[in-house]
């Protein structure tokens, strides 16, 4: 579950915390938490997963723009694509391009189970190549795979697959070889692109053609081993791997350097970056990360810069509220029209959920008590199914008996709203903006802070 706050794009200033002053030039951000991104427009672009945003620095990393969207629940990374859009990976696998003012472009579905995406700059006249790996932020472990499967897809724009590089390594498990090939992934300029096992200590450079050109090792382990499964603890099934790699990204030109966010522990608690040279992969720096530098920026020289992220992130916060769009109009239980403007002047929790939806089955109870501690004056929800099939959502209603409205979308609502999945909320504010997304469910403490953000908002003129 993550709530984000909507707004605009916010034009504000961050002060640089515990850091050095920027160098002639400035920075460009290489990572932000464990998650690589964008050089775009002059400024650097870095997912937020946390609070479902992707935000925009400055060279003197001060942020420049916030961007939220029910598209962007939980993404995880940003890569250019063209001179004008960014693609963003969500950690469902999908992805969405958006451009620089946070209007959607064009989305598509994972071509693997999960998919990290990678886009190269690309060169003058050339289109951008864009890449899919294994998404290492979301790794089904019960996944088997003919060997015969690409390791790297390569995309057309519109996210269609094109071809396939190099082929999976299936390991004695076969059911893990989806861990045992999902990895970090970047494009160059000319097209190479560059992988990085999550669990192995290995970075690899791909000609165009596939080609491996070379491949470089940390020496971090003596003896490396495939994932295997544990012995098994009653019902629980665990896995034995390391945690190697994180991120790639390639630094700004003329230098070209590969640098790689990766861990010295097999759990990924001490993280380490790694500057390759990409024309032989020979490691020419690292530096070792202390737990609060979650932000890792490169300047013009090429020298590398670590940063507590928290500061540069609480200059993010919106700038105001956007309009909850488009307006429903759908019928209740009854079979009447319920539209957006009945609930105008109150402020409102509308739900998007459907029955075949476990973590709503949660929700709903969590709901029915938030309702019934607001009078009606002052709140409301507006609950919609987006069952197709009515006789469920019926059986469900008889259920759980809510005491709030409950609207029938028909299916159709993914559509209209482009949310990723169930349950998803937005909470409007008495002029029918919004006051922030709320993707899954976050249990008894997400409603505590709920109710207290409800009752601010009532007592606001």
């Amino acid at each position: 579950m993550h709530r984000a706050l909507a707004g605009c794009a916010a034009l504000v200033v961050a002060a640089l915390s515990a850091c050095r002053s920027p160098a002639p030039g400035g920075f460009t951000l290489l990572f932000l938490g464990r998650s690589p991104a964008a050089t775009l427009g002059g400024s650097s672009w870095a997912p937020d997963p946390d609070n479902s945003r992707i935000v925009a620095f400055d060279r003197e990393l001060h942020v420049v723009k916030s961007i939220t969207s029910p598209r962007l629940a939980f993404p995880v990374a940003v890569a250019p694509l063209g001179g004008t859009e960014l693609l963003v990976t969500e950690r469902t696998g999908e992805g969405v391009v958006l451009d620089t003012a946070g209007r959607p472009v064009r989305e598509w579905e994972s071509p693997n189970i999960a998919s990290l995406y990678a886009a190269g700059r690309g060169r003058p006249g050339r289109a951008a190549r864009v890449v899919a790996v294994r998404s290492p932020y979301y790794v089904p472990q019960f996944a088997a795979e003919a060997d015969t499967e690409p390791l790297i897809r390569v995309l057309d724009t519109l996210g269609r697959v094109v071809e396939g590089l190099a082929t999976v390594h299936v390991p004695a498990a076969p059911f893990l070889t989806h861990l045992a090939n999902a990895g970090a992934a970047a494009v160059g300029p000319d097209g190479a692109v560059y992988f990085a096992p999550l669990v192995r200590d290995e970075i690899r450079k791909y000609a165009p053609n596939g080609a491996l050109r070379w491949t470089a090792k940390r020496g971090l382990f003596t003896k490396e081993s495939d994932p295997e499964f544990l012995p098994p603890k009653g019902r629980e099934i665990e896995v034995r791997h390391a945690l190697v790699n994180v991120a790639l990204a390639l630094g700004p030109p003329p230098n070209d350097r590969l640098y790689v966010l990766g861990s010295d522990d097999s759990a990924a608690t001490r993280l380490r970056v790694d500057v390759l040279d990409t024309a032989t992969g020979a490691i020419l720096a690292t530096r070792q990360l202390a737990p609060r530098e979650t932000a890792v920026a490169v300047d013009a020289g090429g020298r590398i810069a670590a940063f507590d992220a928290d500061p540069l992130l609480r200059a993010a916060s919106p700038a105001g509220r956007e309009a909850f769009v488009p307006g429903f109009a759908l019928p209740d239980l009854a079979g009447d029209t319920v539209t957006l403007t009945r609930f105008a002047g109150k402020v409102t929790l509308v739900n998007f959920w459907a029955s075949w939806c476990d973590p709503c089955r949660e929700e709903f109870p969590h709901m029915a008590e938030l309702y019934r501690q607001f009078s009606r004056n002052v709140f409301e929800i507006a609950a919609i199914s987006d069952d197709v099939d009515r006789d469920r959502m019926l059986a469900f209603v008889r259920e759980f008996r809510p005491p709030f409205p409950i609207l029938v979308g028909g299916g159709r609502m993914k559509q209209a709203y482009h949310y990723r999945g169930l349950p998803y909320s937005v909470l409007l504010d008495r002029q029918g903006r919004i006051i922030e997304r709320i993707f899954g469910f976050g249990g008894a403490e997400e409603f505590r802070k709920l109710r207290e953000t409800i009752a601010k908002e009532a007592r606001a003129p």
